[in-house]
This record gives C-alpha cells, sequence and structure tokens, in this order.
C-alpha cells in the first residue's frame, strides 16, 4: 500500500475509456482525478458517475496539471503517438489502448520518449490480464504441453463493421499480443489473406499465417462476418493439447491429454506404426478477477516500482509492426512477408 494513490486521468472516455476510468477509480492505488474528451455529453455522464473527477475539453489541461501523475490514452489510434509523446514531456508515466500506434515509426517515437523520460509506457492488451490466458502461459513454460507445434486462433462475430479501421486493426491485435506473449518470440514471417465483402476497400474477414522460430506456426482467423461469435485459441503441444474459450462461462479451459508417438525403430515399412495416446481431458479452476482491472492494477504496480511491465512500449510496437506486415501481405495478394527486427529497432 501507498499513503499517496498514484493520481491518473483518463483521455478518452467514449467507448472504452468509461471502463477503463471505472477501474482506476475502484484501485485503492489509484485516483482518477480527471477525465477529458471532446464531446460535453460524455464529460456531463462521466461528472455524474464520479462526481470527485474533474472534466475537460482539452486534454492539454489534464497534462499540464502537475498533480497528474500518469494518463490513460483511450483516443482514436491515430492520436495515440501526439498525445502520449506529450505526456512524456510533461513528465507523465502512459497507459495507451490497444493499437499502440497506426505504425510502427509512430510506437518507435513513442518508446523512445518514454525511455527519454524515463517513465513507464504500457499498452492495453488486455488478454495479456485474462487468468485464463495467464493460465496457458503457465503450462507452456511449465513444458507440461511438451514442445509447440502450431497454435490456432479464431475470433470471429457479426459486426460490429468499422470504417476507420480493416478488421485485421480491430481484432488481431488482441492475438498477435497472446501469441508473442505465450511463445516468448516475435514472428520471423507472415503471410495474410483477406477479402472486403461488405464496405469496398476494408476488409471484413482476413486470415493471417504467422512463423514463429523453432518452426511453431500460428494461425490467425478474424472476421466481422461470421453467423457466430467464436473466441478460441487451440494449442497443440507433443504431449498435450489445450482449447481456450473465451465466449464459454464455466469451461474456459480445457486440456487434452492427446497426442501421438512415433516408434523410434523399425526395420521395414510393414513394422512402421504410430502410437496415439488418449488421456483425460482436464478442466482446470480458472480464478474470477476481471481483466481490466488487473490492467490497471498491473500499471500502478510497475509505476510503483513493484512490478515490469508484462505489455510495455516494445510489445506493443512488435504487435503494430506484424499487423502492418499482414496488411501488406493481403495487399500483395498473400505475400510472405519478413518479420524485419531492424525496421522495429530502428
Amino acid at each position: 500500500m501507498v499513503s499517496t494513490p498514484v493520481r491518473v486521468g483518463v483521455i478518452g472516455v467514449g467507448y472504452w475509456g468509461p471502463n477503463l476510468l471505472r477501474n482506476f477509480q475502484s484501485l485503492k492505488t489509484a485516483d482518477a482525478v480527471w477525465c477529458a474528451d471532446l464531446n460535453e455529453d460524455r464529460l456531463t455522464h462521466m461528472a455524474g458517475l464520479y462526481p470527485g473527477t474533474r472534466t475537460t475539453t482539452d486534454h492539454i489541461e489534464v497534462l499540464d496539471d502537475p498533480d497528474v501523475d500518469a494518463v490513460v490514452v483511450a483516443t482514436p489510434a491515430n492520436t495515440h503517438c501526439e498525445i502520449a509523446v506529450q505526456a512524456f514531456e510533461r513528465g507523465k508515466h502512459v497507459f495507451v489502448e490497444k493499437p499502440m500506434a497506426v505504425s510502427t515509426p509512430e510506437c518507435q517515437e513513442m518508446v523512445e520518449a518514454a525511455e527519454r523520460a524515463g517513465k513507464k509506457l504500457m499498452v492495453g492488451h488486455t488478454f495479456l490480464f485474462n487468468t485464463a490466458v495467464y493460465r496457458i502461459k503457465e503450462l507452456i513454460d511449465s513444458g507440461e504441453l511438451g514442445d509447440i507445434f502450431y497454435v490456432y486462433v479464431n475470433r470471429v462475430n457479426l459486426g460490429l463493421f468499422r470504417e476507420d479501421c480493416n478488421v485485421v486493426w480491430d481484432l488481431a491485435p488482441h492475438d498477435i499480443a497472446i501469441l508473442n506473449w505465450l511463445l516468448d518470440s516475435t514472428p520471423e514471417r507472415i503471410t495474410g489473406t483477406g477479402h472486403s465483402y461488405v464496405q469496398p476497400g476494408i476488409e471484413d474477414v482476413a486470415f493471417i499465417n504467422l512463423k514463429y522460430p523453432k518452426g511453431v506456426m500460428a494461425n490467425l482467423h478474424v472476421s466481422w462476418l461470421d453467423p457466430n461469435k467464436v473466441r478460441t485459441i487451440t494449442v497443440v503441444g507433443s504431449q498435450k493439447m489445450l482449447v481456450y474459450d473465451d465466449v464459454s462461462n464455466t469451461e474456459k479451459l480445457r486440456v487434452y491429454d492427446k497426442g501421438v508417438d512415433k516408434l523410434p525403430h523399425y526395420d521395414t515399412f510393414g513394422e512402421f506404426q504410430l502410437s496415439y495416446r488418449y488421456g483425460d481431458i482436464v478442466i482446470p479452476k480458472i480464478n474470477g478477477g476481471e481483466p481490466l482491472k488487473n490492467e490497471a492494477e498491473h500499471f500502478i504496480s510497475a509505476i510503483l516500482g513493484e512490478e515490469e511491465l508484462r505489455s510495455d512500449g516494445h510489445a506493443g510496437l512488435d504487435c503494430v509492426h506484424a499487423l502492418e506486415l499482414a496488411c501488406e501481405s493481403i495487399k500483395a495478394n498473400g505475400k510472405s512477408l519478413e518479420f524485419d527486427p531492424a525496421r522495429v529497432v530502428g
């Protein structure tokens, strides 16, 4: 516990910002002292919910307040870089929603600004703070699944269609961040295919293939044009396999003791055979807790020096670079593109 809570200003309280404001305000270690938005009706609504939080239509007023320790940026992605850099120049820590920015150079500028200021930069990849996803990370790191062969992800639904970005930029940041974190690496090559069925020029369905080190392959399907809401991740290992179903209310994670073993020695083709394993299906107990609250607590803990950031600016930059390559591949009719670390680190 700290004697003085970290004072936070939330910039952008339209769609997602109110959720962030609510969670930061609920923490004993934080106090949401400001919220800013261009829409005065939204500010009036927030003032009614949180009478102790000051409101303004000018975010610079929040940044210029010397009593503000950190800002939460939940504005359109094309404004993230400018606001974050302004905040770092005024000595504030920054939490910025995903995607971190709209280009690799903007992300690099934000990382460099944070390093110059000596302040924390965290990107809001909320699923890294989902207790079920954290349990998957534990299972992979413990070796219980064996060597990871491949991962495939489905994040599809009917809508919501957006006009400001395609489905890759809208949905894929979640799962690329998850994959990079689970596999402790970035992809080596990326291939994307997609199509615009409803709005010309804005892809509403995409398939992205990511080749990670050690031969691990990941496939990602994102769509606004699907009859069912599906949020699943399947991880196939040499020893066990698992399925994560975020839509399920009671059985979000299932671990299958299934696999196949090739016998090490045989003299003739007729002797060749595979040994299939069909073991138990385990449904691990997943502790509750709102991921967004876990995320807010983590940011404050990092500011207080109690934890290392799980989703820092470099992780956000890697994710944006992968998004760029996926979209570039789609435009190039599925051309396989190399994830270039030099392009990321500058």
